[in-house]
């Protein structure tokens, strides 16, 4: 059966069941799904549930998932990583980019007799949140702590994250300066972004924990001129600072998405995901997620590069993301 979850920012999780109707907007009344890749190449990205209902536990959701827990996973190319580091910091020391963001994946295949995820945790971290969706045997998990914004009645609410390190090197990392620089990029070019829709707060830049990596986090408010589609909102902020190129132009996401496929990132990594109810839209950005297509399993990784990067301390940080997925998702 068809199906898609979305866990809400008030701590609602919601399951839908298929089949669903597709459609290029949202509804005028009830619930719907928000699904697009990202490069945002889907006509109707609006899935439609035939039937919807809340559950109180994650289990409603890994129940639908049923996926096996080993994994034989395959050697990363290292080297075509590389290659693709080497022509992003050309492009910031030639002064096309300031920032880009290739994504490394980790791919394997199933093994073993198919079961439920049983042994996933209750609960996620705080600040992480759930969505999913699964058809004709391929699937999505995410637990991803980045929420692209949230849409109640004239107010926006998002967030820049970036900057990324292992818990226990909290005190450092509070002081680096390679990632503050890099999640300012995030933050100030997010806020230019929004500053036509409305008037803009930022709040303090904070250190999300979310166990076992922890990033800076800063919220940010808008107070909207005026009435906004989701569609449009999504359109405008995504793909996220995070996520995308600095500058934003034509050529740099045609730069990105050109590395993307070099490095096999699957299409939905990076994307947005939402969810329609109530009046309310919501929609979190696709990363720390696990796909699975048929037999073949994929764990995505990205990292943000700007001039201070160096190869060795990205590949690390890259390794670390993976193995948070990993741990998270009980893949051995």
């Amino acid at each position: 059966m068809d199906w898609a979850c979305f866990a809400a920012a008030d701590g609602r999780i919601f399951l839908g069941e298929g089949p669903f109707e597709q459609r290029s907007e949202e509804p005028a009344a009830g619930v719907a799904f928000y699904r697009n890749d990202f490069a945002l190449s889907e006509s109707k990205p609006w899935w439609v549930p035939a039937r919807v209902e809340e559950v109180t536990s994650l289990e409603a959701v890994f129940s639908q998932c049923n996926g096996r827990r080993e994994v034989e996973w395959e050697e990363i190319d290292a080297g075509r990583f590389a290659e693709v580091f080497r022509e992003v910091t050309a492009a910031i020391g030639g002064g096309q980019l300031e920032k880009s963001v290739p994504v490394v994946t980790e791919q394997g295949r199933w093994q073993g007799p198919p079961s439920e995820w049983a042994d996933f945790p209750g609960q996620l971290a705080k600040g992480m949140r759930l969505f999913g969706w699964g058809e004709a045997g391929a699937g999505v998990l995410s637990a991803t702590p980045e929420q692209l914004f949230r849409l109640d009645r004239g107010l926006l609410e998002t967030m820049a994250l970036a900057g990324t390190s292992r818990r226990e090197d909290r005190e450092l990392f509070a002081v680096d300066e390679k990632e503050i620089r890099e999640h300012e990029f995030v933050a100030q070019t997010l806020m230019a972004k929004l500053a036509d829709f409305g008037m803009v707060r930022r709040k303090a830049r904070q250190v999300m924990d979310l166990g076992q990596l922890i990033h800076f986090h800063t919220p940010i408010e808008v107070e909207l001129y005026q009435n906004e589609s989701p569609e449009r909102l999504v359109r405008r902020l995504h793909p996220t600072p995070a996520l995308g190129p600095l500058p934003r132009t034509a050529e740099t996401l045609d730069w990105l998405l050109d590395w993307r496929q070099r490095l096999h990132c699957p299409r939905w990594f990076g994307a947005p995901f939402g969810f329609w109810h109530d009046g309310v839209f919501e929609a979190l950005v696709g990363i720390r997620m696990v796909l699975w297509e048929g037999e073949q399993v994929m764990v995505p990784s990205g990292c943000g590069v700007i001039e201070a990067s160096r190869l060795v301390n990205e590949w690390r940080e890259l390794r670390l993301k993976r193995e948070a997925v990993r741990g998270l998702f009980r893949l051995g």
